[in-house]
């Protein structure tokens, strides 16, 4: 009879787990291991990279040592929700412009692309546009191939992205004079002129 009991409880919590779906998806880029030699012998540290993002904007990274795994990236899982950044996407499935980030040593390029084009980057920038939600990139890492700066260079230059709607807040125009195509604007100014 306890038996049962015990599993209808287990079940019940399983059910829980599922309806409350976690905000944020994380991913492990990298994991270094370091040690210190002491007198008894060596000590064992761990080092780990992760980005954090809600796929549909919200992008972060974090990096934390412990001398556990699972402890090193709980806190670099931390500290990457707690530095997140809005990037403003078009049509929720690439960037609105091409964009350069540099950090230290690493530069990397990233480009808009049509439509099933997929994610073309590299380790640890594919990581950050897969947690960005972005559907469709072109991106290159030129210079450094540490995946620490790669991953600043790829957040800095994804801080840089502004949209048509921010664009014209900024300017005090509308959405559609800063969308307009230069041979656009030539007959309405000789319109204007007439």
């Amino acid at each position: 009879m306890a038996d049962n009991r015990e599993g209808g409880r287990g079940r019940g919590r399983g059910r829980d787990r599922e309806q409350e779906a976690p905000e944020f998806a994380d991913r492990l880029v990298a994991i270094n291991r370091v040690s210190k030699t002491v007198k008894g012998g060596k000590r064992f540290g761990f080092a780990a990279l992760v980005v954090v993002g809600d796929q549909k904007g919200r992008v972060g990274f974090g990096k934390g040592k412990a001398k556990e795994v699972p402890e090193a990236i709980r806190k670099a899982t931390e500290q990457a929700k707690r530095q997140m950044i809005r990037v403003p996407l078009r049509e929720g499935r690439t960037l609105h412009h091409d964009i350069e980030g540099r950090h230290g040593a690493g530069k990397v390029v990233m480009r808009t692309a049509p439509t099933g084009t997929g994610i073309i980057a590299g380790g640890p920038m594919r990581a950050v546009f897969e947690m960005l939600g972005v559907q469709d990139v072109v991106a290159k890492s030129i210079g450094s191939q540490n995946p620490y700066n790669m991953i600043r260079a790829t957040i800095n230059g994804l801080s840089k992205e502004s949209s048509p709607r921010q664009v014209a807040q900024r300017r005090g125009k509308k959405v559609a004079d800063i969308l307009r195509k230069p041979e656009d604007a030539a007959p309405a100014a000789e319109a204007a002129d007439a």
